[in-house]
């Protein structure tokens, strides 16, 4: 992903999922929409995206 961070074991880059949660997505949509990610890897990706911010 061209060094985008991506969730662990996935091509899938956090910033889409920060972007999904900010649109008003919940975590079990998210998880819901892709079958091989979990509510850990979204809490992650919080987790990431509030670091950049502090």
């Amino acid at each position: 992903m061209l060094g985008k961070p991506c969730l662990e074991g996935t091509r899938i880059p956090v910033y889409l999922i920060l972007e999904k949660l900010g649109a008003g997505e919940t975590v079990d949509e998210i998880v819901a929409s892709y079958g091989y990610i979990t509510r850990e890897h979204v809490l992650a990706a919080i987790q990431y995206g509030a670091g950049l911010a502090s």
